[in-house]
């Protein structure tokens, strides 16, 4: 079932039409960054079959984010590296992202609708639990933040290909432990996520592998 949209014509039908939705991804990967999405739909323009970008096929991912770049009034992408995830910590630094993401909108928008994370970006702000299968806006954000990732690691696979980044993304998979062995880490590794895999059971770590999808 996709995404729901009562929320955005609640907004809509109280004049604001500037309404933000925000979401990231890469919260769990063991490298690479966490990158954060904002979009603001067009009450005009509706872009059919929006959804949570985990239960979309890659196919459907790349069909869908090209649509919203199209439909959407405005859309931005933020991102916090590895380096600033080391130094701030993972919620620190993706909420870095989700600022970052919208203060690249332009227009600037009147209200945000964010999945989970408070952005507390000075906007009034509605946050959601599993607001990407709530929030139509917050769902073209999850979809444009996990295409934009997966296309940067498929990039650094390019520069890496020993680590194999563009099929695991960064997630810990058996592969990517493997190779992090063999190889040792690269600068895109998140140094603190390692400490943790040092010291953590293979299951636990690999089970971040999930959210690839």
């Amino acid at each position: 079932m996709p995404a729901g949209e009562a929320f955005e014509r609640r907004f809509w039908a109280a004049g604001i039409r500037r309404l933000a939705g925000v979401d990231e991804v890469g919260r769990g990967p063991l490298a690479g960054p966490v990158v954060a999405a904002a979009v603001i739909l067009s009450p005009e323009r509706p872009i059919p079959g929006l959804d949570d970008s985990k239960r979309l096929s890659p196919k459907r991912r790349e069909a869908l984010y090209g649509r919203i770049l199209e439909a959407a009034l405005a859309v931005a992408v933020g991102r916090a590296t590895a380096a600033e995830i080391d130094r701030l910590g993972i919620v620190p630094a993706t909420r870095l992202a989700m600022r970052r993401a919208l203060w690249g909108l332009a227009p600037a928008p009147e209200a945000v609708l964010v999945d989970a994370l408070p952005v507390e970006a000075g906007v009034p702000e509605t946050v959601l639990l599993h607001g990407d299968r709530r929030s139509i806006s917050i769902a073209a954000a999850s979809i444009v933040a996990k295409v934009v990732r997966d296309r940067w690691m498929e990039a650094w696979g390019r520069v890496y290909p020993a680590f194999g980044f563009e099929r695991h993304r960064g997630y810990g998979t058996k592969e990517h432990r493997e190779r992090l062995e063999r190889f040792g880490p690269t600068p895109l590794h998140r140094r603190t996520f390692l400490s943790f895999l040092a010291s953590a059971p293979a299951g636990e770590t690999g089970s971040r592998g999930r959210e690839r999808a």
